[in-house]
């Protein structure tokens, strides 16, 4: 009974794939670089129409990626309402986004290679309107669950915030950062 509901589920997905193979390759390489960090952190060898179908906010990371022709493809499968991605971010290939992305927003200016993101965390502007002032952030970062980052603030690469940090100041490269305000805690070597 599962496989013929994973069949018919992907018969949906077929716009999905045509859409993805007429990608420019630049785009078609961060999705299959997403695709395969997601396989590694989860221990598994799926592709890409598994993670349309099983993985609701890597939906939403595909919707992004493939721009303007997402919009028609929202009519087969719609994104996932709990998970929201800014339309002006630059957005690196290798980015991991499935620790429960459960009521979390992502605005920045920019996220590098391999990001992970938890639960109930904000990223954005500090002020109402102002969106000229939101994050930079780096590659190699992991950010834990209910974590607020706010402002022109720029997160270092290989940094790890700490679940429940509020990060209104950069955080340099190789650091562990937590608390409210966060505060770096500790170097890694």
């Amino acid at each position: 009974m599962i496989v013929i509901i994973k069949k018919l589920l992907y018969i949906l997905l077929i716009p999905h794939w045509v859409s993805y193979k007429i990608q420019p390759k630049g785009i078609k390489q961060s999705i299959l670089e997403d695709i395969t960090i997601m396989n590694k952190r989860l221990n598994k060898s799926e592709g890409l129409l598994y993670y349309l179908t099983f993985e609701k906010p890597y939906r939403n990371l595909f919707y992004y990626r493939i721009g303007n022709i997402s919009k028609i493809l929202k009519v087969y499968i719609p994104e996932y309402s709990n998970f929201i991605i800014g339309k002006n971010i630059n957005i690196a290939g290798g980015i991991f986004v499935l620790n429960h992305p459960y009521s979390t927003i992502i605005n920045a200016k920019s996220i590098g290679t391999n990001f992970t993101i938890c639960q109930l965390t904000t990223i954005g502007n500090a002020q109402h309107g102002r969106n000229d002032l939101v994050p930079v952030i780096g590659n190699n970062v992991t950010l834990g669950a209910n974590v607020t980052i706010i402002g022109n603030v720029s997160i270092g690469d290989n940094v790890i915030v700490g679940a429940g940090a509020v990060v209104v100041s950069d955080i340099p490269n190789n650091s562990v950062a937590v608390g409210n305000p966060a505060r770096v805690v500790k170097l890694i070597k």
